[in-house]
């Protein structure tokens, strides 16, 4: 890849602005992304709210932003193996596949970590 030229606090605003466009397409594109979107707005004040320590609270809100960005990259992945064609081939087939075991095991990472800090949260009151 040819090197763009930018340096230092360029760099990092360039590749901010870069991420943001890549939010946005996330949300604008995939309802996959909308739908935990919304459940994040949902869970990540929970977790503020319910959390006893800042060990819960962190576990809880990072395996929610966890599945946001499992999310993003599946749908990346789909997107290269879209573009490059309609045919039908194993390999595209296979990445896209494992890109959706990466959200399901992102999903299921967030419904053990929620479930335990929850037990933990009610039951040791």
């Amino acid at each position: 890849m040819a090197d763009s030229g930018n340096t230092g606090i360029k760099r990092v605003i360039k590749a901010t602005g870069f991420s943001w466009l890549g939010l946005k397409a996330a949300y604008n594109h995939e309802a996959a992304f909308r739908q935990e979107l919304f459940l994040s707005v949902i869970l990540i004040p929970l977790a503020l709210y319910l959390s006893d320590t800042a060990t819960q609270m962190a576990l809880m809100i990072s395996s929610v932003i966890l599945v946001l960005i499992a999310e993003i990259l599946n749908s990346a992945i789909e997107a290269v193996v879209d573009r490059f064609g309609g045919e039908i081939h194993e390999l595209s087939g296979r990445a896209k596949d494992m890109g959706s075991a990466a959200v399901f095991l992102a999903l299921l990472n967030m419904l053990i970590i929620w479930a335990l800090m929850l037990w933990q949260i009610f039951t040791l009151q």
